[in-house]
């Protein structure tokens, strides 16, 4: 009977054990699973934030155009070339130049290009400057007028800070 109780009881501690072991594999995995998604969602985070951070860095140099050197003539009042009307025009612009030398070359050259312009700007009537197409035009005219006599860089952009017609 002794040996009867004896071999009743490794059956039962293997029947218990096997449990045991069914339960501590079960859990065993559900942890390996739970560390697995852990590390899978961190590693996708982290890639997000640096593929974002590296993508706004990139969209953000293209965002800024740098912009070159200014000159600004003093303004220019012109009676407009109106033959109904006495009409004046009232300009202040600023010009972009390409090569920061160019702000040197146009204040030797000052008197010119204050002749170029108004003779530009002599010319127009009110029908040429009132609508934004007029404007445009008379911005590349102007840029072009003065590209010609440019040796040190050339004129990238007319900008109108102040366009009165009265």
């Amino acid at each position: 009977m002794a040996k009867d109780v004896e071999k009743n009881k490794p059956e039962e501690q293997s029947a218990e054990g096997g449990k045991e072991k069914k339960k501590g594999s079960m859990l065993k995995w559900i942890i390996i699973g739970v560390v697995i998604v852990l590390v899978l969602g961190g590693g996708g985070a982290g890639a997000y934030f640096f593929l974002n951070k590296s993508a706004n860095k990139e969209a953000q140099a293209v965002a800024k155009p740098p912009i070159g050197a200014v000159w600004a003539p003093d303004v220019f009042i012109i009676n407009l070339a109106d033959a109904d009307a006495d009409r004046y025009l009232k300009v202040v612009m600023n010009f972009e130049l390409s090569d920061p030398l160019a702000v040197a070359e146009l204040d030797v050259m000052k008197p010119k290009v204050r002749d170029m312009v108004l003779s530009v700007l002599t010319v127009k009537g009110i029908k040429d400057l009132n609508n934004f197409e007029g404007k445009q035009r008379l911005k590349e005219e102007i840029a072009m007028r003065l590209n010609n006599h440019m040796t040190k860089g050339k004129v990238v952009q007319v900008y109108f800070t102040d366009f009165v017609i009265q």
